[in-house]
């Protein structure tokens, strides 16, 4: 969440970050919250005051009982009402987004600027298949027995599937290893107090959370929010460089209102496992960082001889913790039309979140004047094995449905090529 101190001394700046962003959050009824809870305050202690000095006294009389009973009274009844009035507050206080940076374009999903691609996209002399095919085919993956068993958009991967995933994980970590990150593996679930900290809502119409019915906990869309969690509450020692963490864990996502063709195969479901960067930093060192997972997140897909681009993502599309985001879209067949083959998806993003998740969760270092302040945390995709096969299989499909493995990825998995199987 922003500082409310930041907010109540820049409101205009704030309500135009707001309006960039597309979000419909009330400012002016937030400051009057927070000047109605502050005031509240002053009067709760005020009565505190007055109660610990009459206590002081020697025996009271019997008209002083009866007024610090009414004090009491009166205590309990402020108490009240602040209780009620924090919860709005911070109700409305969490809906705010966090600032932008300068860079990032402004407008809506579509308006986002391209900052590179790589990597040539094959024009197939012949009609190239989607993933979902190619893997029906070659017996790779069965979503029909998936929804028999758990519901549509649920799957069982197949044969040299589990291989190429097992062996996707791998790879990604023998690369962030070599950057300095320290390997986790997460619960799959989280208190929904993280949840909110780290900015996802576990409740309501939107929530893409699968809530744990009875229990303050849910399944988890993500090891940001783990690790979000995992330093909660502390005040960690940075002063030998950032806390760099590589995080595997399964993710769960409801995907509600997801259509079109990019509803198909792999491209959403509702359960993955994904490799996930997660780092808390002082805050000069939080946009460098940020351009470090990029540069990782593009030494992966080069390594799978993917075509990509890179995108500034615009702020209508910014999630509420991020400052920046940048994605790598990945070029897919299955996002093809009658013009192009192909076209690009989403296969990764980074996003670098400021101190907004820290404030929330309570994160801090020691300053090097001895003060404690809020961290800035980055989080990145290192691999996801979902979109990741999608642009495997279809970028390196063979005329007769075979599948080529790029090279860095072989010794992981044990095999050059998926064959068709006769």
């Amino acid at each position: 969440m922003l500082d409310i101190k930041y907010i109540r001394e820049n409101v205009e700046e704030v309500k135009q970050n707001i309006k960039n962003r597309g979000v419909k959050v009330d400012i002016d009824e937030l400051l009057f919250l927070d000047k109605k809870r502050r005031e509240g305050l002053q009067e709760v202690e005020s009565y505190r005051s007055t109660r610990k000095q009459s206590s002081k006294g020697g025996k009271p009389t019997e008209e002083e009982i009866t007024k610090m009973r009414e004090v009491g009274d009166k205590i309990k009844e402020l108490e009240k009402e602040q209780d009620e009035l924090e919860k709005n507050y911070k109700s409305l206080l969490l809906q705010i987004p966090n600032k932008t940076h300068k860079s990032s374009p402004v407008g809506g999903e579509g308006d986002f600027k391209v900052l590179e691609t790589r990597g040539k996209v094959k024009e197939f002399d012949f009609k190239p298949k989607t993933h979902f095919e190619l893997m029906e085919n070659l017996d790779l993956i069965d979503f029909e027995r998936g929804a028999k068993v758990a519901g549509s958009k649920f799957y069982f991967s197949k044969n040299e599937l589990v291989r190429i995933n097992f062996a996707l994980i791998s790879y990604g970590i023998d690369i962030a290893s070599k950057h300095g990150f320290e390997l986790v593996e997460t619960p799959d679930i989280a208190k929904n107090d993280i949840l909110e900290g780290v900015g996802f809502n576990p409740r309501g119409e939107e929530t893409q959370i699968y809530s744990i019915e009875n229990t303050d906990l849910s399944l988890i869309g993500t090891a940001e929010i783990t690790m979000g969690g995992y330093h909660s509450g502390e005040v960690l020692d940075l002063e030998d460089g950032p806390k760099k963490y590589l995080a595997v864990s399964h993710c769960f996502r409801t995907e509600a209102g997801a259509y079109g063709k990019a509803s198909k195969g792999l491209y959403r479901v509702h359960q993955f496992t994904k490799l996930e960067m997660f780092i808390c930093c002082k805050p000069e060192e939080s946009e460098k960082l940020h351009k470090e997972i990029l540069e990782i997140e593009k030494e992966i897909c080069d390594g799978l001889e993917i075509p990509y681009q890179v995108i500034d993502i615009a702020t209508g599309d910014l999630g509420g913790p991020a400052y920046r985001k940048f994605d790598i879209e990945a070029n897919m067949t299955m996002l093809g039309d009658d013009k192009k083959q192909s076209n690009y998806g989403e296969i990764t993003s980074t996003s670098n979140c400021t101190d907004y998740q820290s404030r929330c969760l309570n994160i801090k270092y020691k300053n090097s004047d001895g003060t404690n302040e809020f961290v800035h945390t980055l989080n990145g995709t290192a691999v996801v094995l979902s979109r990741f096969p999608i642009a495997l299989i279809e970028n390196h499909q063979q005329k007769d449905g075979s599948i080529k493995i790029p090279k860095k990825l072989r010794k992981y998995c044990g095999f050059k090529e998926i064959k068709v199987k006769k």
